[in-house]
C-alpha cells in the first residue's frame, strides 16, 4: 500500500466513533448515578438520624 490509500482509509475508517460514542453515553450514564446516589444518601442520611432520635426517645416526625 502506498501512503495516500493508507491515509485515505485512515480517514474514512469510522469505527473508532463508535468506541467514543460508548465512552460519551457511558460518563453521562456514570454521572448521572452519582448525582442520584448523592440525592439520595443525603435524603437516607437525614431519614436515618431522625429515627435514631427517634429511638433515643426524641419526639420527632420522619415522615417528611
Amino acid at each position: 500500500m502506498n501512503i495516500k490509500s493508507l491515509l485515505t482509509e485512515f480517514i474514512e475508517d469510522e469505527s473508532g466513533l463508535t468506541a467514543v460514542e460508548y465512552a460519551i453515553a457511558g460518563g453521562l450514564v456514570v454521572g448521572g448515578m452519582i448525582g442520584a446516589f448523592n440525592l439520595l444518601g443525603d435524603n437516607a442520611t437525614s431519614k436515618i438520624n431522625c429515627l435514631a432520635s427517634a429511638v433515643n426517645g426524641a419526639s420527632t416526625d420522619c415522615t417528611s
